[in-house]
């Protein structure tokens, strides 16, 4: 009986797959290419720390103190806007409605004002015919009912004013609420961020996105994240340099602005795989001018800041 040739054919197959299997795993693969180069410190001695590019007054984020449809919208992002310029304005219908109704209500106060200094001018006059009468010419329970009658006008004309003002502070109060539907710009600044639209619903309270985002963008500042570990090193005042990420030819000198001396969490991630997000930081304020960098708020900046060690390259 003749054995089968088909098998020897398939195992010399199997033994050059194997092999060829087994160079290949042996090969050496290149070493990967970073799209861009790294920054290099220019100093001998320094603190390195991620950066968040802010506005020089921080973001400052807009919301509203009365919730409602939104019904106007006057600005769009990269609008300049000066103090007290409206933002955004919530629907008013009802609170006009109710500002006629308080309209109404003063008028009728000050009305009813008006009618009481009459009748007081008019008992005041009748008293003043009897009260110094002599004689049996006046009974005295007729001056006596004059004097009541004109003490009761006092009266009625102090209820009088005093239904005014409770009627001008309703006005006020429905006034104001109606100005606070208007939401301005608390300084001059430039918009940064929309984030709402005519319909949308605005509700109060400390949103995870602001309303409206609003910063002053002629000097920029860089949020400098230095590791609780070492922040024994840092000294105020000591030279920084920011780069460009994606392109660490791209740097400008930056001066110390201020240190927020509160150790924080770490919030602002870098996305390193080696990266801690349990450790807390020391946050150093820089800024610098916005035409030295082509930068945009909310963008991350490598900074290295000079220790008193060393000195510059």
């Amino acid at each position: 009986m003749k054995k089968p040739k088909i098998l020897p054919i398939v195992a010399g197959v199997g033994l050059l797959f194997a092999t060829a299997v087994a160079l290949r795993s042996n090969t050496k693969k290149p070493a990967a290419i970073p799209i861009a180069q790294p920054a290099e410190a220019p100093y001998t001695s320094y603190l390195g720390g991620a950066g968040l590019v802010e506005a020089s007054n921080d973001n400052i984020s807009i919301g509203t103190s009365l919730p409602g449809i939104v019904k106007l919208v006057s600005v769009k992002v990269g609008d300049k806007v000066k103090a007290g310029q409206s933002l955004f304005q919530i629907d008013d219908r009802e609170q006009r409605a109710d500002m006629a109704v308080k309209q109404g209500d003063l008028a009728k106060a000050e009305a009813a004002l008006q009618e009481a200094l009459a009748s007081q001018k008019d008992t005041a006059a009748q008293f003043a015919l009897v009260k110094d009468a002599k004689g049996s010419a006046v009974s005295v329970d007729d001056i006596q009912k004059r004097q009541n009658a004109a003490i009761l006008g006092d009266a009625k004309v102090q209820s009088a004013r005093a239904a005014v003002q409770y009627a001008r502070a309703n006005l006020a109060t429905t006034q104001s609420a109606l100005e606070r539907l208007t939401v301005r710009a608390p300084m001059a600044g430039e918009v940064l961020q929309v984030n709402v639209r005519p319909g949308e619903y605005a509700a109060t309270g400390v949103l995870d996105t602001p309303l409206v985002r609003l910063g002053s963008l002629e000097q920029l500042h860089i949020r400098v994240d230095i590791d609780e570990n070492d922040a024994w090193r840092f000294k105020p005042g000591t030279r920084a340099t920011a780069f460009l990420r994606g392109n660490r030819d791209i740097k400008a000198a930056v001066t110390f602005a201020r240190v927020e001396p509160y150790v924080t969490p770490k919030t602002s991630l870098t996305g390193s795989s080696s990266e801690r997000v349990d450790t807390r930081v020391l946050q150093v304020i820089y800024s610098f001018e916005r035409s030295a960098l082509p930068v945009y708020v909310g963008q991350q900046m490598d900074v290295f800041i000079e220790t008193p060690e060393g000195g510059q390259k």
